[in-house]
């Protein structure tokens, strides 16, 4: 940590909260995640919150209890850039040895981040937590299942499986995480790219009491395309290889129907429309995957040439740096 004012005789933890519109679980997230703080008292904390742009009264319901403990701190962006892009931003302002990463849903138990710190502590620099069990619908877990092990598969590095977002990054990995240009970011593939040891804990996520998860199946595929063009260029290798024995195959075709033509069929004029139909329709299908995959991958080009944070802070509500940390 490199801020002077925060050299203290106790380490200092980022709890880092992203929220979108969370104003029905504010108050007793608050609750927990303070009682989980004064059950680590060795540490100062601060919780640090980055509001996507929510059209509720989160925002205002922040500021109000920012104003009581100053170990809150607020940043509001100035529209909604995306849940991970809220993420990495989070990371990039938190201001402690280590920062942990949690949602404001209490899905994920606050009450974790003890163990957290004790893995931290004999020298792993992240901590993950695993999904063991889940409640939510058959169809959407089945989709996170398919999206973690494809991630795995196409990745060119480890990216644990069944691991969220939910988990404790170093001060040494989340300055690594400052050379990443990413407009599109994939941030737990990026952290498990730089390296360093690394474990995870299994738990059981708990069903959303209050409010409606901001995550759908769309945002998902968004963010599986995402996490493939951000973690591997795996996929154009594998066109590459189709595409090459596309080549072949076709040449061969060409040359057994040139023999057929001349030498041995009897009918050259036999009909065989449908079968030309369906080679000329599979050819556009492949073709426009292929073309949109490679697309993807020149739009992240594009995105990222242009440059820019990966978030605008419209608002800051931040206690001045020499205030006393905890309450």
């Amino acid at each position: 940590m490199n801020d002077p004012h925060y050299k203290t005789e106790r380490k200092l933890i980022t709890i880092s909260i992203p929220v979108l519109n969370e104003e029905g679980n504010i108050d007793c997230f608050l609750r927990r995640i303070r009682l989980a703080a004064n059950n680590n008292a060795d540490y100062d904390f601060e919780f640090l919150f980055t509001d996507n742009c929510s059209t509720d009264n989160t925002f205002a319901k922040l500021a109000e209890y920012a104003a009581h403990d100053a170990r809150i701190r607020v940043l509001r962006f100035s529209r909604n850039f995306g849940f991970q892009r809220s993420v990495l931003t989070n990371l990039l302002n938190s201001r402690g040895v280590a920062a942990i990463l949690i949602d404001a849903d209490l899905q994920d138990p606050p009450e974790l981040i003890t163990d957290f710190l004790q893995h931290w502590e004999q020298g792993y620099k992240v901590v993950y937590g695993i999904r063991r069990r889940r409640v939510e619908n058959p169809l959407t877990q089945l989709a996170r299942q398919a999206h973690y092990r494809l991630i795995k598969a196409l990745s060119d590095t480890d990216v644990p499986l069944d691991a969220g977002d939910f988990r404790l990054v170093d001060r040494i990995v989340i300055e690594n995480l400052r050379a990443y240009t990413d407009k599109a970011p994939y941030v737990r593939g990026i952290i498990a790219s730089i390296g360093y040891p690394q474990i995870g804990i299994p738990y059981d996520r708990a069903e959303r009491i209050i409010g409606k998860s901001k995550f759908n199946l769309r945002d998902l595929v968004r963010l599986s395309i995402d996490a493939i063009c951000s973690q591997s260029t795996e996929p154009l290798h594998y066109i590459t290889v189709f595409g090459f024995t596309t080549s072949i195959l076709s040449a061969s075709l060409i040359v057994i129907y040139l023999i057929d033509y001349f030498f041995i069929s009897s009918h050259p004029e036999s009909p065989g429309f449908t079968t030309l139909v369906l080679l000329v329709l599979a050819s556009i299908s492949i073709n426009a995957t292929f073309i949109g995959l490679i697309g993807e991958y020149v739009g992240r080009i594009y995105n990222n040439v242009r440059g820019g944070p990966p978030a605008i802070v419209a608002e800051r509500i931040e206690p001045p740096v020499d205030q006393k940390q905890g309450q």
